[in-house]
């Protein structure tokens, strides 16, 4: 029995021996082995971090600024007229002519268009006829006075002669008062009368809309035949104004500045303009005043600021940059300002970075402050070396330590 169990046992065993000698067996491991080889480079290309393409530009050293006339703070804003005015009516009527074309110089007081005038000739006329009638009633009345007046006197005779009794004296007396009162009242509403005549010849010159003061017109917002208004009113079928009219002597910049940079600005401090549409025309200025207020959602003040100089290209509502000048007189150190690209500034206001290209084409993440305002290029004042170059354009997903496989400079 113990033989038998011996005998299965020993033709369970594997001979390795065998196997190792079988053919082809060497073959088939060396060609795993390759295959483990190739799947774990696979696995390291696929795996091993990636370098990434950005465009970079070099950062540059522009200027050294000292205390001269030089710029200390920077804004943005529009050109602004402090007299502008749409003109309207001071009734509401119908628009039959309309004298006033965009662009037209007009003069103080003069028509620019005029309301259907009818009923407020009829009206003129109808209180034009009570005055005369409450005057004709006034010259009655003096009549009947003077005539009372003489039969008083001869009453007043016959009663101290014994011919009339003194209750005779008494009703003339009595009569004549009665007349002096009345010619009071008319007298009163005579004067009551004029004063209807002048209403209603104000009524009428108010059918004609003449201009507040001199300027240029720069809109025409009504037609003959449109209803007019001081009031919107009609659904939006009734008009509310004429024209639109501008005092181009009043031209002036409103900028908001930063309320971080606003001890910087102070009342005459010189500025130089430039409009957005003639980019090359520096236009000399200086600041009227600081609006006392600050806007809580933009954290900005608004600043004046007036033109040493009009000119016809001046326009209202132009966009325009300005420079606010340092006092020449206050000296300064100099300051060597290094400025790059705007697109290269990350960051929130105040936590502002750029990505540098540091040792092994790998990007070192350096905070910077800028300059004041908001122009491209923007200047940077600390953080940052002339000849550096940095990321202006490159994926979001980028950060310190990142590898780049390109540089595009500029």
């Amino acid at each position: 029995m113990e033989s038998e169990l011996r005998q299965k046992l020993d033709a369970l065993k594997i001979d390795r021996e065998a196997a190792i000698r079988a053919p082809g067996t060497g073959l088939r491991i060396g060609a795993a082995l390759v295959l483990l080889a190739i799947a774990c480079g696979v696995a390291w290309w696929l795996l091993r971090p990636r370098e990434v393409l950005v465009r970079t530009a070099l950062a540059e050293e522009v200027a050294q600024r000292s205390g001269g006339a030089a710029a200390v703070l920077n804004a943005s804003g529009y050109v602004t007229a402090r007299r502008q005015a749409t003109v309207s009516s001071k009734v509401t009527g119908k628009v039959v002519e309309v004298l006033v074309e965009e662009g037209m110089k007009v003069r103080k007081d003069q028509v620019l268009a005029r309301l259907d005038a009818s009923q407020a000739r009829q009206g003129l006329a109808l209180n034009e006829a009570l005055l005369s009638a409450a005057r004709r009633a006034t010259v009655e009345t003096e009549a009947r006075i003077r005539e009372a007046t003489l039969r008083q006197k001869r009453v007043q005779t016959l009663v101290g002669e014994g011919i009339s009794t003194a209750a005779d004296a008494d009703a003339v007396d009595a009569e004549v008062a009665a007349f002096e009162a009345r010619l009071a009242t008319q007298r009163e509403q005579a004067h009551a009368a004029e004063h209807e005549v002048d209403m209603a010849r104000q009524n009428l010159d108010d059918t004609v809309i003449r201009a507040p003061f001199d300027g240029v017109a720069i809109s025409k917002n009504a037609q003959p035949g449109e209803m007019i208004s001081p009031n919107s009113a009609g659904g939006g079928f009734t008009r509310t104004g004429i024209s639109t009219i501008v005092d181009m002597s009043s031209l002036e910049i409103e900028v908001d500045v930063n309320e971080a940079y606003i001890q910087r600005v102070q009342p005459g401090q010189a500025v130089v303009a430039t409009l957005d549409a003639y980019r090359d025309w520096p236009i000399p200025g200086h600041v009227i005043t600081t609006i006392p207020a600050a806007d809580r959602q933009k954290a900005t003040v608004t600043v004046r600021i007036g033109f040493d100089a009009l000119d016809p290209r001046i326009l209202p509502d132009m966009g325009v940059k300005v420079a606010f000048l340092a006092d020449p007189s206050a000296g300064g150190a100099t300051q060597r300002i290094v400025r790059v690209a705007r697109s290269a500034v990350r960051g929130s206001q105040g936590e502002e970075f750029v990505f540098v290209v540091g040792t092994g084409d790998r990007l070192e993440r350096r905070g910077v402050s800028l300059g004041p305002g908001g122009d491209d290029p923007a200047e940077v004042v600390a953080g940052l070396r002339a000849g550096e170059r940095v990321v202006v354009e490159g994926p979001a997903e980028i950060g310190a330590g990142t590898k780049i496989a390109e540089r595009q400079t500029e």
